[in-house]
């Protein structure tokens, strides 16, 4: 007979970072940063900003699982987060999460800029204490609107970069903006049953599963016109045009995928491909971005 280790007391307070969401989000964020400068940005200064981003995203995260710990307990998806599964403990949670959010402010501040410091600070609090306090469970909108924070990161690289926010950077939130709501509901129509054992008003809750699938279908297609803007405003050239089109197109077939096979299998697919989308749309503005600069 062989019992199991416990994990290293770190592995777990990795664990409420969130490490996949968070990397996706340092991602866009560094993306914001290189896309800012003609060349290669100073590296220290990339550093920098990527940590301090990096902390900052870590906390809201980890500040959201304090607020959630006790509801995380009855989701398959989030039972085995070291909060719920009472592997940390509450107090030592929130002093983790402020830590991480003194540390990042402090590298920002005197190491980046002032303004990437307090829009960090803003995003921070705007998806770990207003849309995971409140407008989570007030509106089966919340994933709309709580999506202005998530869509900060490439301001937030651009800025650390210019000390200033730029047009174009808010360009790349908008579309992380609208990439969010078809994102996030393919997940919460194949969860739909724990949200609603927990009287979170996720829209296929609220509204039904037909719904919301319409409303993913409408916003792929909203998607694949936003995106089309960087090309269209002269920030992007021919190669992010191609990606943003053959993407597009492959989010808009499993939307439509997802109206015809009314399962939570193809739901999770589209899931999927949307955090490939993305990851994939935003390198193709780095290759554009870098490949004239090899002629």
């Amino acid at each position: 007979m062989t019992t199991e280790m416990p994990a290293p007391a770190w592995k777990n307070y990795l664990g409420l970072c969130k490490l996949k969401v968070v990397s996706l989000l340092i991602f866009s964020a560094i993306v914001g940063m290189l896309l800012a400068v003609p060349g290669l940005p100073p590296v220290d200064l990339l550093i920098y900003a990527t940590i301090g981003i990096g902390l900052a995203s870590s906390s809201a995260a980890a500040i959201n699982q304090c607020i959630e710990y006790k509801t995380d307990v009855n989701m398959d998806r989030t039972k085995n987060r070291p909060l719920a599964d009472g592997r940390i403990t509450i107090g030592n949670a929130i002093a983790f999460a402020l830590f991480l959010m003194v540390i990042s402010m402090l590298v920002l501040v005197f190491l980046v800029n002032t303004l990437t410091a307090v829009l960090t600070m803003i995003s921070l609090v705007g998806y770990a204490v207003i849309y995971t306090a409140y407008l989570k469970h007030m509106t089966p909108q919340n994933i709309v609107i709580g999506g202005i924070a998530g869509a900060a990161p490439p301001v937030l690289g651009w800025c650390a970069m210019t000390g200033e926010v730029h047009p174009y950077s808010l360009l790349l939130s908008l579309i992380i903006f609208v990439w969010t709501p078809p994102h996030f509901w393919p997940l919460a129509i194949a969860k739909r049953k724990e949200y609603a054992s927990i009287g979170v008003p996720m829209l296929p809750v609220t509204h039904g599963v037909e719904f919301t699938r319409l409303h993913i279908l409408l916003y792929a297609i909203l998607l694949f016109i936003v995106t089309l803007l960087p090309y269209l405003t002269g920030m992007s050239a021919l190669v992010y045009l191609a990606s943003a089109v053959i993407l597009g197109g492959g989010f808009i077939y499993f939307a439509v995928l997802m109206m015809r096979n009314k399962d939570d299998k193809t739901a999770m697919k589209t899931f999927g491909f949307s955090i490939v989308y993305l990851m994939v749309l935003f390198t193709a503005l780095l290759v554009d971005h870098y490949l004239p600069l090899q002629f």
